[in-house]
């Protein structure tokens, strides 16, 4: 058929890497309608046991293999439930209580470039021009235009709150880069299953452990179990599945680029959601990350497009 025929070929990768960010682009406006109802941290442990209640039954109808079965597998569930899954989470929902969401996506936007400062010492493999580092840097200064952060909450925010989230934002980085270090052969669905699972009974820990949090604060309503829904079925079991799906074809640094994609469609649904404006410099950060994500595939897009001319030569 012509559409599995599309997604076998040069396209699949980013046609996955799109779906990928417009998913992702959603937990913005699901947090929004989960936060009223939940508990920060019980909020990103429930969306955790949905996702892995849900990648469970995927994996087992699609794979035997749906434990793991060697350290290198059981490495890569810990590494990726504790630092991508649970680590992230936790420390964003924390870090964010005190800092304002627009600075909060800025230094999420830290992921690709502490991406490619872990990728130095842990993947050495990975070679990085000055393009590709121009186009990190490029798709980051993308991701500051659309958030539009004040700069008097870039430098008067909760200083405490910010390096929490910078801390997420390495916690991230580091998981990604390790799992592809690593590299376990377990299929990606019940390898992001049992991560899910590590990383849901950490995030439960801490949240039992916080003394700001307990379950008198839930206040069950329609739309913080919507959010919730949201978050487990598409933000957590699809996305992920998406994402350490993609990691060993793609790489950390290049996948980590979702970030900044994921701010643009995050900031489309808040428009159409909550109203708020899309406007000129929205569309001009657009533009910058997607000149990001060209500047870093710049030898495989100059590659495809040679050999399309002397295709074109050659007729």
């Amino acid at each position: 058929m012509v559409g599995e025929s599309f997604l076998a070929g040069r396209y699949r990768n980013t046609a996955l890497f799109v779906l990928l960010a417009a998913l992702w682009g959603g937990t913005y406006p699901a947090v929004t309608l989960g936060l009223g109802s939940f508990p920060p941290i019980l909020y990103a442990a429930l969306r955790l046991d949905i996702g892995a209640a849900l990648l469970f039954l995927y994996a087992g109808w699609r794979t035997d293999y749906w434990r793991p079965r060697t350290s290198r597998d059981w490495t890569v569930v810990a590494l990726a439930g504790l630092l991508s899954l649970a680590g992230y989470s936790v420390l964003q929902n924390v870090g964010q209580q005190t800092v304002p969401s627009a600075v909060a996506s800025v230094l999420a936007g830290l992921i690709p470039i502490l991406t490619v400062g872990f990728a130095k010492p842990f993947l050495p493999d990975e070679r990085f021009g000055p393009v590709e580092l121009l186009g990190v840097a490029v798709g980051f200064l993308g991701l500051v235009v659309i958030t539009d952060p004040e700069p008097s909450n870039l430098l008067g925010a909760n200083a405490a709150g910010q390096a929490i989230l910078v801390l997420a934002a390495a916690s991230f980085a580091l998981g990604g880069v390790l799992t592809q270090r690593i590299d376990a052969e377990m299929p990606f669905a019940a390898q992001t299953a049992w991560a899910m699972v590590v990383g849901a009974a950490a995030t439960h820990l801490a949240s039992a452990a916080s003394p700001t949090e307990s379950l008198a604060q839930v206040d069950v309503s329609l739309a913080g179990v919507a959010g919730l829904v949201y978050l487990g079925v598409f933000a957590s079991a699809a996305c992920y599945l998406l994402y350490f799906s993609l990691l060993p074809r793609l790489g950390s640094v290049e996948l980590n680029l979702v970030t900044y994609a994921t701010a643009g469609f995050g900031a489309v649904y808040s428009w159409l959601l909550f109203a708020e404006p899309v406007t000129a410099a929205t569309l001009l950060g657009f533009g910058l990350v997607l000149l990001g994500f060209g500047l870093l595939k710049w030898e495989r897009l100059g590659a495809a497009y040679r050999g399309r001319r002397r295709g074109v030569e050659s007729d």
